[in-house]
């Protein structure tokens, strides 16, 4: 029987993580068993897992402020799973993480990055905790900020983490299964795809919008869903730009959302190594963004000058350079697709994660 991988997500709704995750269980087919826990019960990525998976969801009866009921409960749930790796994602999931002390299975632990609350300053509580809990465990980073923090500040042996990049299927973006998405009105399209929450800061991209429309005509795409999504909405109507921003909602294919754009956003306070940007560089556009995470390193040289402060101004002064300079735009997304191509693709990240897996 293939070996069983049990899962604990914060949620397993649609976003970096689950995605990728997605990516991994579909490649590696009947090679896995895999039981997933959403903790707040949430399951939609479960649609891009491949039909044919072994998978299982079982529910747990988790309890605000009840963290050590919650650890008991995840103990029994450890005990009565048949899995050879425990697997939690991010800070979310870390009573899970307590709950295998001392090593009741063999633990990895994958960090994406920090929510709104550690956006500018790691918490002395959560360092401490992960300190602690992650001391004998494998830690998974997808970006070297990430693994300088985990190595720095929450003193964790180098011998025990592992710096793995996130890594796509770049032929789905530079040559879409689909026809390119299109949106009424007229100019041209700046575009996000994101998991609507607070930390992506979509306000900012939306005031930012406000003042490149003041220069020109055009369009903005919020491709994804999300909790803020109605407040979104809402603030488009005050500011009286709700005819040019187009909420997308959830789309399965993204791809064609990128073919459709002709300068790709991010206006997050916190990411670490952001799937969105590389897909975007994948399917050769320009990327407009604030300098978060590993993002500078990501870009291609020429995109660069478009990495800015986390500030409404800066970051409508990127994507006004990039709209009035259609020759430039071409310019930088083909210096991004090459970077994609050589940096990026997924194989390297399969590889990796089927070791994690497997070894011992």
């Amino acid at each position: 029987m293939s070996p069983t991988l049990l899962h604990v997500f914060p949620t397993f709704r649609v976003g970096g993580a689950q995605i990728r995750f997605a990516a991994l269980a579909n490649h590696f087919g009947a090679e896995f068993r895999h039981v997933i826990v959403a903790m707040d019960g949430h399951i939609d990525c479960r649609d891009r897992l491949d039909s044919s998976l072994a998978l299982s969801f079982p529910k747990i009866d988790l309890r605000k402020r009840d963290t050590f009921g919650d650890i008991r409960r995840f103990r029994a749930l450890l005990r009565a799973t048949e899995a050879s790796r425990l697997i939690t994602y991010n800070w979310g999931a870390i009573e899970c993480a307590m709950a295998n002390w001392p090593g009741l299975l063999h633990h990895i632990h994958v960090e994406d990055g920090f929510g709104p609350e550690e956006a500018e300053r790691q918490l002395p509580r959560r360092v401490w905790t992960r300190r602690l809990v992650l001391a004998r465990s494998t830690v998974v980073l997808p970006s070297r900020l990430l693994y300088g923090l985990a190595s720095e500040v929450w003193k964790l042996k180098p011998s025990t983490l592992r710096y793995i990049p996130n890594g796509i299927d770049c032929g789905r973006f530079e040559r879409p299964a689909f026809p390119a998405l299109s949106w009424p009105g007229e100019g041209p399209v700046i575009g996000t795809v994101a998991a609507l929450r607070r930390e992506k800061n979509l306000e900012r991209l939306l005031g930012a919008f406000a003042l490149v429309r003041r220069q020109r005509t055009c369009r903005l795409v919020i491709a994804g869903d999300g909790p803020v999504r109605s407040a979104l909405e809402q603030r488009t109507h005050a500011m009286g730009i709700a005819a040019d921003v187009h909420f997308t909602g959830y789309l399965a294919e993204t791809e064609r959302v990128y073919a459709g754009l002709d300068v790709f956003a991010l206006s997050s306070d916190t990411e670490q190594m952001p799937t969105s940007v590389i897909e975007a560089m994948a399917a050769g556009l320009p990327v407009a963004t604030t300098k978060v995470g590993d993002v500078a390193d990501m870009v291609s040289a020429e995109n660069l000058p478009f990495v800015v402060a986390p500030d409404i101004d800066a970051l409508a002064g990127a994507i006004e350079r990039l709209l009035k300079d259609a020759a430039l735009r071409k310019t930088v997304g083909a210096a991004n697709q090459a970077i994609a191509r050589s940096k990026f693709g997924e194989e390297a990240m399969f590889a990796a994660y089927r070791g994690l897996f497997t070894d011992a």
